[in-house]
């Protein structure tokens, strides 16, 4: 656990922040005394956890609805943003999904814009709206969240997505020369397999079950395991040196 004040007064800003990994990185950003503006996808999805409402209630969390796909969308981050914060100490870009698997003969062109648009686009457009608050910022950060396929190349059926995680790598690393005279660190978190509605919706039991007999671990990670990577390359006083990297959380799953 990290201290409950290390990002006390913060202003942190995570999309993808509805369910698994993105909504567990905002939940320890509040456990830490941040104020976090929660993207939560294109639409409501029924109540929002009972540490979400109350955060609500006491003003340090705001939720937000933005559809990636539809043009505009960062700018409907950028208004939130504008309206409620004077500057971003913290920008996860955690949003984007798998969308389906498409065996690489038969992916459409709407298939392969939706996830690109979703995986890779967004990111773009998000962080661009945002730097002028990040430049702010005394130590900003921005953590992207990639994927153990970045390096794998996934699955059958998931080339696409694959690329789009490759691509924010490194455009993260990019970033990172680029921002660093502003005092602005980029990097990345890189998930292995994690056991969220992610895979309930894009792999069989039968596969989680194969990949989990290869990791040494001998666990498939959970959001839990994940989130406190962010926090670390989020922190200025843990990883204030750190920038343009890649940290990956799997297991041991690359290892192998």
């Amino acid at each position: 656990m990290f201290h409950p004040a290390l990002f006390k007064g913060a202003n942190v800003v995570v999309t993808g922040a509805g369910r698994g990994i993105g909504l567990e990185v905002a939940r320890q950003f509040l456990d830490c005394g941040a104020h976090v503006l929660l993207h939560v996808g294109r639409s409501p999805r029924g109540s929002l956890p009972d540490f979400l409402e109350s955060a609500v209630a006491e003003a340090r969390a705001h939720v937000m609805h933005a559809d990636f796909l539809e043009e505009g969308g960062a700018d409907t981050v950028l208004r939130q943003v504008d309206s409620l914060f004077p500057h971003v100490d913290v920008l996860v870009n955690n949003a984007g999904t798998m969308v389906g698997r498409f065996p690489a003969g038969e992916l459409t062109d709407e298939q392969y814009e939706t996830v690109v648009r979703l995986n890779q686009t967004s990111v773009v457009a998000v962080t661009r709206a945002l730097i002028p608050f990040l430049r702010r910022a005394p130590h900003a950060a921005i953590v992207n969240t990639v994927s153990i396929s970045a390096l794998t190349g996934g699955s059958p059926g998931s080339a696409i997505y694959s690329a789009t995680k490759a691509f924010v790598a490194t455009y993260s690393k990019a970033l990172a020369r680029e921002l660093a005279p502003d005092g602005i660190r980029v990097n990345c978190v890189s998930p292995g397999t994690i056991a969220t509605d992610f895979h309930e919706r894009y792999s069989s039991a039968e596969k989680l079950e194969a990949t989990r007999r290869t990791i040494p671990l001998q666990r498939l990670g959970t959001a839990e395991d994940c989130a406190p990577a962010y926090l670390f390359l989020a922190a200025n006083s843990l990883s204030g040196y750190i920038t343009g990297q890649v940290l990956e959380v799997n297991g041991g799953q690359l290892m192998c």
